[in-house]
């Protein structure tokens, strides 16, 4: 009678260990929700001009932060040295990083700028959420019927 109550028990602790969260859960981070609705609805061509209603992601490790900001676009690229992050107070702040690849090009896919790395391991992208084209038309579904036969 021990041996089976101690096995019981012994069942009841492995199998509440193995239901339990081993810590694994992804955090979703922000850009990883911008970029899917890119991903899903696609973006129109962003034209030169400069555009104060971007969304500046600033990525490291598993961490992401987006902020509101402005930047200009030339040649339908990023123009690095004209990039802003938006104070509440509707002021700006130049953003002042050193980026890896200086004389790389930063164009613009899908409404969303390549990836810039800087020389401390910080990614950053730049969204041009007003640009995302609207959600496409989803048909209607009928309901399942209920007859009386």
């Amino acid at each position: 009678m021990k041996k089976v109550l101690l096995s019981l028990i012994t069942l009841i602790v492995f199998s509440v260990v193995n239901a339990q969260d081993n810590g694994t859960s992804t955090i979703v981070t922000c850009h990883q929700k911008y970029a899917k609705v890119f991903e899903k609805r696609g973006a129109y061509p962003v034209n030169d001009g400069v555009y104060d209603n971007v969304i500046i992601t600033f990525r490291k490790g598993s961490m992401a932060d987006c902020l509101y900001g402005k930047v200009k676009v030339q040649n339908e690229e990023i123009n690095t040295f004209e990039m802003y992050l938006k104070f509440e107070d509707d002021t700006y702040e130049k953003i002042q990083r050193k980026f890896r690849y200086p004389e790389e090009k930063i164009t613009i896919e899908n409404g969303m700028s390549r990836t810039m790395i800087t020389v401390d391991d910080e990614l950053i992208t730049v969204l041009f959420v007003k640009n995302i084209k609207p959600k496409k038309k989803s048909y209607v579904k009928a309901a399942d019927p209920d007859f009386d036969f």
